[in-house]
């Protein structure tokens, strides 16, 4: 959306506030700015002002609710720093993987890339007050604490932004512009009342400044009354940016003296977040939107373009906000006819989004099932993991996810994948108690959505777990891209219950299909699964040249934080301590490591799997402590998922082997998965009351556990923990 990368356009009638434009660039050395006030106060006008006269090193984002996902966020911010200057491919690369780490990972590497730009520059996040998500939040936070010298972040919002505010008030790090300095005098309000058509005498204006106490957007409504329908409109006006008689003024002082016809329009409207002339046509069912569009814009204030082609708006937020409340009192039955009109346009117009948010809305249970059903495996698959997650919480909250099982058979898969395995156990679940019968759109059965499911989670064998893959590959659609899939699982199924030669060809089938399809995580797990193959038969050159092909795809796809990584990082450190290389297998050790909460009872065979290959890998290097560890897990695992072939066998004879080696001493290979968890958190701002809050942990628990990490680390404070982590590259630097 290009619009929300620049300020809005200048147009005639904007009144320029310069003794604030002045004071904000006389303050680039302080990293700091937050324009906090109540809509309505010229935040966003202001910030444009300033932006223009500063120069182009501006990095400016509009923030609206879907950004309430943080790799949604930071990708737009990216994409802001780099039309700037070109800014490191990495952090997009670290954007794209599902799972990682904003705070600790991605924000880490945008201060890094604003450090390494040629000259300093200024990031602008406009309506922050539409941050909800937790972990946005705290992004807006950490950047601001790792904002390199020189560059400014500066925040508009209705309320107090997540910035630590006391700590950067006391260092002086803040500037600091509320509603004191917001509000008009009587010189600003002339000229905004003279520019919106209705100028009034100064004795007016100074009455008109006292009764809206200087409020700009009050200020100017009050104008349009005074169009609308004389002088005598301002008289009774008595509100400010917190007063509730806001609506009944716009009601009874400026709608009212509008023409019927725009009075609907306006209100209609108000339930599209951006408008354009053929969307506005297909919500009102009439013709000529763009035209009262381009007509109000040239007008009104109140709608803002969006793009210099003037094909899209949006209004004003207070204007619109008013203007719903307005629709809600005169047509609330009509809402929800509004907002279907405007998904079915979207969705034929390829704002499949944007059509799920309006059909949501609407309460268009099966529109959504069915745009959600295409969107999320590509929106998981891009990284934005907190978007799919928003897409299927909303089945749970409307209690619908028994009626669509496609639904359910995605949001299981995506919950293993991510490695929450009671997530994943609670959508299958439902997924079993909808109908199995029926077509999906690509021509795929249901019960071979369902068989596919049951494949991936394994809950009942091996046995089982193949012949569910070969149900699925019968009624899986010739072209679905899930067949690749398939064929992987049963390959692991075959091999995981002894019999590798008949798991060799399968997998290079899958292999096969997968990058013929551009199914990365697919093709490079089953070369890692083809790599143990050839592990197992002593043919350790093809081993090494299937591990090498595996890591490269890992590289090419930025897939480092994928379910199957961990397994991958720890084929390629078996091949290399073959080599003899112990340092780069170490590495890969600490990648695998990484990972490791990733490996739950979701996906059981693969995570045993790669568990038990870790600790071998472990006991080559003498590392007897890191194989109890993994160990440990592997048995957790299996107490839940026993049935998986030869896995338990192989867990015994570790265990025996383990037998026979002393205690040694606890490092970074014995980091519990629960500790493996609040590692990215310890590089953050966050103290340990609120790490506790963002692990669903209790305080003592994070102390608990931050002790046992320092302990392991060889180290007795946070920022030696930090440090030695990085080192260790079980954090990024």
């Amino acid at each position: 959306m290009e619009y929300k990368l620049h300020p809005p356009l200048a147009r005639p009638g904007i009144v320029p506030r310069t003794t604030l434009v002045k004071r904000l660039l006389a303050s680039e050395a302080t990293p700091i700015v937050c324009v906090v006030a109540p809509a309505g106060y010229g935040k966003t006008t202001l910030l444009a002002q300033w932006a223009a006269r500063r120069g182009g090193r501006v990095a400016w984002v509009s923030v609206d609710r879907r950004d309430n996902d943080p790799v949604v966020l930071l990708t737009y911010l990216a994409v802001a720093l780099d039309r700037v200057e070109p800014i490191d491919q990495e952090v997009f690369q670290a954007l794209a993987s599902p799972g990682v780490s904003v705070v600790a990972t991605v924000v880490p590497r945008f201060a890094s890339a604003i450090s390494a730009m040629t000259e300093p520059v200024a990031v602008v996040l406009d309506h922050v007050e539409l941050l909800e998500s937790q972990e946005c939040l705290d992004a807006v936070a950490e950047l601001a604490m790792r904002l390199p010298k020189g560059s400014q972040l500066v925040l508009a919002s209705r309320r107090t932004p997540p910035v630590p505010v006391a700590l950067l008030r006391a260092q002086g790090q803040m500037v600091e512009v509320g509603v004191a300095e917001l509000v008009m005098d009587e010189q600003e309000a002339g000229a905004l009342l003279e520019g919106a058509g209705a100028g009034l005498a100064e004795a007016e204006v100074a009455e008109l400044v006292g009764r809206t106490e200087g409020w700009p957007v009050g200020l100017y409504l009050a104008a349009l009354a005074v169009k609308a329908g004389g002088q005598q409109h301002y008289s009774g006006l008595g509100f400010t940016g917190n007063d509730r008689f806001m609506a009944d003024y716009l009601r009874s002082e400026l709608l009212a003296h509008l023409p019927p016809e725009l009075m609907t329009f306006l209100t209609r409207t108000a339930v599209l977040e951006r408008m354009s002339g053929p969307l506005c046509d297909a919500v009102l069912q009439l013709s000529g939107s763009g035209r009262v569009l381009e007509s109000l814009e040239d007008s009104n204030l109140l709608v803002v373009p969006l793009d210099r082609h003037r094909q899209w708006y949006r209004y004003h937020h207070l204007f619109g906000e008013l203007l719903l409340a307005e629709l809600e009192r005169r047509e609330p039955e009509l809402i929800p006819e509004l907002h279907l009109r405007a998904a079915v346009w979207c969705e034929a117009n390829g704002l499949a989004e944007l059509a799920t948010d309006h059909a949501q809305a609407a309460g268009d249970s099966d529109r959504v099932a069915g745009l959600v059903a295409g969107l999320i495996q590509p929106t998981y698959a891009a990284g934005r993991v907190d978007t799919a997650r928003r897409w299927l919480a909303w089945f749970e909250d409307q209690k619908l996810v028994d009626q669509y099982p496609p639904v359910a058979v995605l949001g299981a898969w995506i919950q293993a994948l991510v490695g929450r395995p009671a997530g994943a156990e609670r959508w299958a679940d439902a997924a079993e108690r909808g109908s199995a019968s029926g077509t999906l759109p690509d021509g795929s059965t249901m019960e071979s959505y369902l068989a596919m499911l049951r494949g991936l989670l394994c809950r009942n064998g091996l046995a089982q777990m193949k012949a569910d893959t070969q149900a699925a590959m019968a009624g899986l659609a010739p072209a679905s891209p899930w067949r690749a899939t398939m064929l992987l699982l049963e390959g692991v199924a075959d091999l995981l219950d002894g019999r590798p030669d008949q798991a060799d060809p399968i997998l290079a089938q899958a292999v096969e299909l997968a990058t013929a399809t551009g199914a990365l995580p697919v093709a490079s797990t089953a070369l890692a699964e083809r790599a143990i193959v050839a592990m197992g038969r002593q043919q350790w050159r093809e081993a090494t040249t299937l591990a090498d092909q595996a890591l490269a795809m890992l590289q090419t796809g930025r897939l480092n934080d994928y379910f199957m990584s961990p397994l991958i990082h720890t084929v390629a450190a078996h091949t290399t301590l073959h080599r003899g290389d112990v340092p780069r297998a170490k590495e890969h050790l600490v990648q695998a490591a990484r990972r490791r909460p990733l490996l739950t009872y979701a996906i059981p065979p693969v995570a045993v799997q790669t568990l038990l290959e870790l600790g071998r890998a472990y006991l080559i290097l003498d590392d007897a402590v890191g194989a109890r560890t993994v160990l440990r897990q592997a048995r957790g695992i299996l107490q839940l998922r026993p049935d998986l072939g030869v896995l338990p066998h192989q867990t015994d004879e570790l265990h025996a082997k383990l037998d026979t080696i002393g205690g040694g001493v606890p490092g970074v290979s014995a980091l519990t998965t629960a500790e493996l968890r609040l590692l990215p958190l310890l590089a953050t701002h966050l103290n340990f009351l609120e790490i506790g809050q963002r692990l669903y942990i209790s305080k003592h628990t994070v102390k608990t556990q931050v002790i046992s990490i320092y302990r392991k680390l060889g180290v007795s404070s946070r920022s030696q923990a930090v440090q030695r982590l990085e080192e260790l590259g079980l954090l990024e630097g």
